[in-house]
């Protein structure tokens, strides 16, 4: 059996046990029941995917994975290419958002190059997994073969179980990728049928001229690429992007593991909407960090059954708001393990 039909094989469903015993538990905490509202709930669904009734969040881990586009040469957005590369250097330097929002979570990074388009410096912290350099274009030709796509897949999958094999509590996922935001829509209309117009948002703040091109670009790759939606491999292959792929994989492979995955925004999403295509159980097993700004995204939510945990009109990417939610699973499980019950604390319990 191939890398990836194991994978998806290997992801059960939540463990009901854990998650009766982590209720349990919540009703005899020194509080009035449901009082913590979305926390317990986040609890008891932590307690299903790591399968033990006291759910445990310390070893935290945000992958950011990092690919250039060939869609870029449609003029679909205001930075250039070489931004990609250049952001990777300030990851590595711990310069950016990310780097802040990881430090204050106490979580690592694993920095993924995926398919920059230009060779990065060899760095301690980097990971280099290079698929291709660059995505072709979209609007020209698939955005990479069938065979790239499932590479990135499978790579996805082996970053996070050699990380799950030194310990791995809990997953963040996060993007950096000129042009990625254009490629997520289109997989998100392939995928659910809607117009590009409804899933396309302004990226990084395009004008109302530049939206109209870039929706019309993803009108032009769909027509040309006619990808299948029930079949999320051609539909990575023809408008995705290697970073995609490689979060996709990364979802996979830690709902194989019992772990759970808090997803950041737009990016993170479409990526999942190609996991959950491939794996219909894995929605069980993603957290959604935060409502992005970007236009589609509630929509992209909505279609993955997620409600988001922080609503900050946040839309940076890099997996920042994956850094939040992951700070709001361990409140989660440190409330269930760390609170006293009434008959611990001697407190009298209501009628």
């Amino acid at each position: 059996m191939d890398l990836l039909a194991k994978t998806i094989k290997d992801i059960r469903p939540l463990d009901e046990a854990a998650m009766t015993a982590a209720r349990q538990r919540q009703d005899t905490l020194t509080k009035p029941p449901g009082s913590l509202g979305r926390l317990e709930e986040l609890s008891i669904r932590l307690a299903g995917i790591q399968g033990k009734a006291r759910p445990t969040i310390e070893r935290k881990v945000i992958f950011t994975m990092a690919a250039d586009h060939g869609v870029v040469a449609e003029g679909i957005g205001n930075w250039p290419q070489e931004v990609t590369a250049q952001m990777v250097e300030n990851f590595l330097r711990g310069g950016a958002g990310i780097n802040v929002l990881a430090r204050q979570v106490g979580a690592r990074i694993c920095f993924v190059d995926m398919g920059v388009a230009s060779d990065l410096k060899p760095h301690a912290h980097l990971i280099v997994k290079k698929i291709g350099y660059s995505t072709k274009n979209m609007c020209v030709e698939p955005a990479m073969s069938e065979a790239e796509a499932l590479k990135s897949l499978t790579t996805g999958i082996e970053i996070v179980s050699a990380e799950a094999d030194k310990g791995l509590d809990i997953v963040g996922t996060g993007d950096m990728g000129i042009g990625n935001t254009t490629a997520s829509s289109a997989i998100f209309a392939a995928i659910t049928g809607r117009t590009a117009g409804e899933v396309t948002g302004r990226g990084t703040g395009l004008s109302d001229e530049q939206l109209d091109h870039k929706i019309a670009v993803i009108d032009r790759a769909l027509k040309l690429n006619k990808p299948d939606a029930k079949k999320p491999l051609e539909v990575l292959a023809g408008v995705g992007g290697f970073e995609i792929g490689g979060l996709a994989g990364v979802m996979l492979g830690a709902a194989a593991r019992h772990i759970p995955i808090v997803i950041d925004g737009f990016i993170s999403g479409a990526a999942a909407l190609v996991a959950v295509g491939l794996a219909p159980r894995l929605r069980d097993y993603l957290i959604a960090a935060h409502a992005s700004a970007e236009a589609g995204h509630p929509l992209m939510l909505q279609q993955l059954g997620l409600m988001p945990l922080l609503s900050l009109d946040m839309r940076l990417g890099e997996g920042t708001g994956a850094a939040l939610g992951i700070f709001i699973a361990e409140a989660a499980a440190r409330t269930l393990n760390e609170m006293a019950t009434f008959a611990e604390a001697g407190v009298s319990e209501g009628e």
